[in-house]
């Protein structure tokens, strides 16, 4: 059953108990006051019933006297009157009957005129006709005075009836009338109220199917149902970021099994290739021999290297907690610059950190962090680059930037520098024997530090690696002037 249908069918349910404890009270309101008036006439008949009675042609019981001469007033055709005595036999009766069929007389319960008599006072009560028929009458039974007999006055309950019956069929046309018409205006408008949860229903089995992108389109703040439209848009965008983020690292996670796998399957087939050689006979050739060991050294080197990075990324993407010392970035650039001047001595190299800016961090990773990119320059800028590291402040934290004026790189390869194991179909200048995982430590470890690293380049205009760092809480005193010394001196060489 809908909700809509259990809505309207609650509401028809209490309407049709208030119309029907209405319709009861004002029967039995009605019931009461028809018979306190019939109560009322049977008082006033009282007197001209027993003057009927005396002129009725059986006279009175002996000793008593009728009321004085004067008009009977009207009552109700069938009324009935009669004197019984003290053991209930008729001693007369009358019936007003204005020339018409008298009706059935009361059938009266015995000992109606010892209760009477006893009692002292005048009963009232409702009995049926005698024979078999529906009549009712409304009965008065009251002493004589001045006598031992009973004064029973009896007036048919024919109006009272069909009034009731009259009052009882206006009330059920009513009853009905409102019933169908509330029914019919109910349901229009629980119709027209709960169409936002019908289209609220309709959206949550579009998501369902796989339409993440389906919103409520009735949301707004005056209303609970739009109140709860715009928190279920809410909820719905939080869980499609959520699915988009989830897809994008799921993708990545392939992306870099398959890469991973890749890069570590051509040292092992080197490896493997090489001992099937000394397998086949190089063991009794010296010069085979020494190249099968020497190449197997180098592969195995080298995916040990590989192998030592894809750790440290794993490490650091789990976010496991880094060593936390005070560390100079500019003493740590500057024996970064002096590594790089003797691995390739023709090449420019600057340096500029007049003054130290320590950090709170891991030293070796910060070192690792300043070489990788330093070695990123002289590998991808070109042959005649000119490199430059710069160590300063910036706006409350430390910034380290490596440039460079050689090729630069496009916006496909800049946007995709820091993935894992990404290297362009057209290398900046080579790049052989690189897995492609030194920005992305890059990135990694800044961000293991609570800073980040940005890129600025085009094509022909050189690149710019910015990398920003929080700055320690305290700065310990070094040696500024040494270190000031020292990036005045390796400038001063880079521009020779």
């Amino acid at each position: 059953m809908s909700l809509r249908l259990r809505l309207l069918l609650a509401l028809l349910s209490l309407v049709a108990v208030g119309l029907l404890v209405a319709d009861a009270v004002t029967y039995f309101s009605l019931q009461s006051f028809l018979i306190r008036r019939v109560d009322q006439q049977l008082a006033v008949a009282r007197m001209p019933v027993v003057r009927a009675l005396e002129t009725s042609g059986s006279g009175l019981p002996q000793g008593m006297s009728g009321p004085p001469p004067g008009e009977t007033p009207f009552f109700p055709p069938g009324t009935y009157g009669e004197v019984i005595d003290q053991s209930g036999k008729t001693v007369n009766e009358v019936v007003f009957t204005y020339g018409g069929t008298a009706a059935p007389p009361p059938s009266l319960p015995a000992g109606l005129e010892q209760g009477v008599v006893g009692g002292g006072g005048q009963r009232f009560l409702t009995v049926a006709a005698s024979g078999r028929t529906s009549l009712h009458y409304r009965v008065m039974a009251a002493p004589l005075i001045g006598s031992v007999y009973t004064l029973v006055v009896a007036i048919p309950l024919t109006e009272v009836t069909q009034t009731l019956r009259r009052l009882l069929l206006v009330e059920g046309i009513v009853t009905a009338s409102v019933l169908i018409g509330l029914g019919a205006l109910a349901w229009w408008v629980v119709r027209r109220e709960m169409r936002p949860l019908v289209d609220m229903a309709t959206t949550a089995g579009a998501i369902a199917a796989g339409d993440l992108s389906r919103r409520i389109d009735r949301a707004e703040p005056r209303t609970e149902v739009g109140r709860l439209g715009l928190a279920l848009n809410t909820m719905l965008a939080q869980i499609e970021d959520a699915f988009v983020k989830r897809q994008a690292s799921e993708n990545a996670l392939r992306r870099f099994l398959a890469q991973a796998s890749h890069e570590l399957r051509t040292p092992l087939a080197s490896i493997r290739g090489y001992s099937e050689l000394f397998r086949r006979g190089a063991r009794d050739r010296p010069e085979d021999l020494e190249l099968a060991m020497r190449r197997i050294e180098q592969e195995a080197a080298r995916m040990g290297v590989l192998v030592e990075e894809l750790l440290l990324l794993a490490r650091l993407d789990e976010g496991r907690p880094l060593e936390r010392e005070s560390v100079d970035l500019a003493h740590v650039a500057a024996d970064a610059v002096a590594d790089a001047r003797v691995t390739d001595p023709e090449r420019t190299i600057a340096l500029e950190a007049p003054a130290p800016v320590v950090v709170a961090g891991d030293e070796a990773r910060l070192r690792q962090l300043v070489a990788n990119l330093v070695v990123n320059a002289l590998q991808h800028a070109g042959a005649k680059a000119h490199v430059k590291v710069v160590v300063t402040t910036d706006d409350g934290r430390a910034q380290l930037e490596v440039s460079d004026d050689g090729i630069g790189m496009t916006d496909d390869v800049r946007d995709r520098a820091f993935e894992p194991f990404y290297r362009s179909t057209v290398s900046r200048h080579g790049g052989e024997g690189t897995a492609g995982l030194g920005l992305s430590i890059v990135a990694a470890i800044a961000a293991a530090h609570g800073g980040d690293v940005e890129v600025e380049t085009s094509p022909g205009t050189g690149t710019r690696f910015r990398v920003h760092l929080p700055l320690a809480a305290t700065t310990a005193p070094n040696d500024a002037g040494q270190i000031a010394s020292n990036g005045a001196a390796d400038l001063s060489e880079g521009e020779d």
